[in-house]
């Protein structure tokens, strides 16, 4: 890409951002990377079909397959500065920044010790994950599955099952929640 001298320009525009700004644009593309936004405000880019970029990992908190189940080409967006990027020459964005944080507004509502429905999500070797609200899954660890020894999870659940789970503890700066099956039900 070019320096100052070449694009100066796009690269006076892109200095003049700071983090935490909010830029508004129109998504353009949808790559294997990630997703370029063209900005309202500022220059065009002379190689990328946006001078914004938003990267996988922020453009959603929830769980997603693909960046077209969040976005998609011509949706008008309004995301976070996130940093210059001097080799690309283009603007790093959050869209997930600006958007409300369903684990946060989940935490608020629930305290630990409260019975919740929810849905497994995935097993893994020790425990599985349930899904507890939109975009908020928690663990529930193999020890906590059932009131009899477990060796394996598919042993007492299998991804899709409903099941009935008690918060057992909250950890807001991590993002985790840790949840119980044995708990939620009585001993057989």
């Amino acid at each position: 890409m070019g320096g100052p001298s070449e694009e100066p320009e796009l690269w006076a525009f892109l200095e003049s951002l700071h983090c935490g700004d909010i830029l508004s644009g129109t998504v353009t593309a949808i790559e294997r990377f990630g997703v370029f936004v063209a900005l309202d405000d500022g220059p065009a880019h002379s190689v990328f079909p946006g001078v914004g970029f938003i990267s996988f990992a922020e453009l959603s908190s929830r769980r997603f397959e693909a960046a077209s189940d969040v976005v998609q080409v011509g949706r008008r967006v309004s995301c976070e500065f996130l940093q210059f990027d001097t080799w690309n020459l283009e603007a790093r964005l959050s869209l997930k920044a600006t958007q409300p944080d369903p684990f946060q507004l989940f935490v608020d509502a629930i305290a630990v010790g409260e019975k919740l429905p929810g849905q497994v999500t995935k097993l893994i070797p020790f425990g599985a994950f349930v899904q507890v609200a939109d975009g908020v899954e928690g663990l529930v660890h193999l020890r906590e599955l059932a009131w009899t020894p477990v060796e394996t999870p598919s042993d007492v659940v299998q991804v899709g099952d409903e099941i009935t789970v008690v918060v057992t503890e909250i950890d807001r700066e991590r993002h985790r929640v840790a949840l119980s099956r044995r708990q939620g039900s009585s001993a057989v």
